[in-house]
This record gives C-alpha cells, sequence and structure tokens, in this order.
C-alpha cells in the first residue's frame, strides 16, 4: 500500500473541547476509503483537518511528506478536493455557474476561462447527472438536486483526493447508489476518495477501505471483509446485530438484531 495523505498522531480540538487525541491515519493511494461511526465521533473533525480546514493542536497531516500547514490554499486545492456538510447556496446562481467554481484553483489573474475548464465542468456535471439542471437557480433545486451540483462543483476540480462529508446527505435511495458507483468508478480510474458514510452497509459495498471510530479514535481499519463482524458493530454502534455476507456483493451486510 503507497499514501500520500497522512494523519500523524494528531491531536485535534475546537477551542478548549478536545475531540481526538493520537490519531494516526495513512489515506491509501487510489482506494474508496469510508468512515464511519456514531454521531460525534470525530469523522468530519478528521476530514477538516487533511484539507487545513482545522490545524491539529499536535502531530501533523502530511500531504506527500510535507505538512499541510506549509501549503498555499491553492496548492492544497488543486490536489485535495472537498465537500463539506451544510454549504450555503450563493443567491440568485445557477447551476453551472455553481459548478464552475470549481475551477477556482486552476485560475490565475492571467489566466482566462478556457476550453480545458469548459471541458471539466460538462465532465463534472454529466457525472453527477445535473447536465440537464445546468441553467436552473440552484436556490430552486430540491435537497438531492442541490447536493448532486455541488457534487457536480466538488469533480470539476479535478483532484487526487477527494474528501467527502456524508455525501449522500438528501438524496433518494436510487442516486445515492449511483453516487457511490460513481465514487468507485473515481477510484478506479486512480483517483483517492474519502468519504464520511452513516450507512455501514453501503460502506461496506462500495468502500475497499474501511476506517471505523468511536470516541475521537480509530479502533478498526482495514478490508471491509476483514474488520466487520458483530463484535465491531456492537463496539461502534452499540447495535446487536449479526453480519452475513451481502447476498449480491459478498461484502459483509450488518441486519440488526433489535
Amino acid at each position: 500500500m503507497t499514501t500520500r495523505l497522512a494523519a500523524q498522531d494528531i491531536t485535534l480540538a475546537y477551542g478548549g473541547r478536545v475531540v481526538s487525541t493520537h490519531v494516526s491515519l495513512d489515506v491509501p493511494d487510489g482506494a474508496f476509503t469510508a468512515i464511519v461511526g456514531a454521531n460525534a465521533c470525530g469523522k468530519s473533525t478528521l476530514l477538516r483537518a487533511f484539507v487545513r480546514l482545522l490545524k491539529p493542536s499536535a502531530g501533523a497531516v502530511l500531504l506527500d511528506g510535507r505538512d499541510v500547514a506549509g501549503y498555499r490554499p491553492k496548492a492544497i486545492a488543486r490536489e485535495v478536493g472537498f465537500l463539506p456538510q451544510g454549504l450555503v447556496v450563493p443567491e440568485s446562481i445557477v447551476a453551472r455557474r455553481l459548478v464552475a467554481r470549481g475551477r477556482y484553483p486552476h485560475q490565475s489573474l492571467l489566466s482566462t476561462w478556457s476550453s480545458e475548464d469548459e471541458r471539466a465542468v460538462d465532465e463534472a456535471m454529466a457525472a453527477a447527472g445535473v447536465a440537464d439542471l445546468a441553467e436552473r437557480p440552484v436556490e430552486e433545486l430540491s435537497g438531492g438536486q442541490r447536493q448532486r451540483v455541488w457534487v457536480a462543483m466538488v469533480l470539476a476540480q479535478e483532484t487526487r483526493y477527494l474528501l467527502l462529508d456524508e455525501p449522500t446527505t438528501f438524496l433518494d435511495i436510487t442516486h445515492q447508489y449511483e453516487l457511490l458507483a460513481l465514487f468507485a468508478r473515481l477510484r478506479d480510474e486512480g483517483r483517492t476518495v474519502i468519504a464520511v458514510l452513516h450507512d455501514i452497509n453501503q460502506a461496506c459495498r462500495y468502500a475497499d477501505h474501511l476506517v471505523a471510530m468511536k470516541d475521537g479514535r480509530v479502533v478498526a481499519e482495514g478490508a471491509p471483509a476483514d474488520i466487520v463482524d458483530a463484535a465491531l458493530i456492537q463496539e461502534v454502534f452499540n447495535l446487536p446485530s449479526v453480519v452475513v455476507p451481502d447476498p449480491v456483493t459478498g461484502t459483509p451486510m450488518v441486519v440488526p438484531t433489535v
């Protein structure tokens, strides 16, 4: 396993409230990593540290062996795309203009909008299934449509790393699976995907590297088939269950027994 992005013994806090201590995680290159765990266990906080939105109070996040704090914002944004929760839609913006904002890291004071930018936006909107919404005001879209437009914006950034915090939020079940299949295809094309997911069965089906967190620490990581069992589900989610093979994929499938 090779890795360019890693957390080394980091402690994360908001003011005086410590969320995580002594967390280390090597993100495997060219893999789909899913981070799972109960609410408020530190999943989103860890993603924020990876994209330098939250500076560790101890330890470091490294990209190519260099502390991400030493990179300029645009340099990081050309390597790492991030879709957080709770984004606010700019007033009176249509979908295509919002997606085009994903090209910002590739712009400079001297550069102009190019055919390469057009191509990236077209491909991102097609991949996210929102090409038909291009001229629609984003504020008029449904929650699920908005979420897919945000995903398209991150795809248009064309980064090697995609970090996604609950990307299936607001999506109906069909679009959830379509989006996860898209992330798996991007992984197969050589991109590195890291997503916080709430559905453990979706995580097991699509991710090849699973990170389970509890109380701000990593309690298990590895291939889903190697680490997901009833004991882990009880520890992480406090949920009695049995774990059986998914009848379609053979990956672990969690069946609650409550």
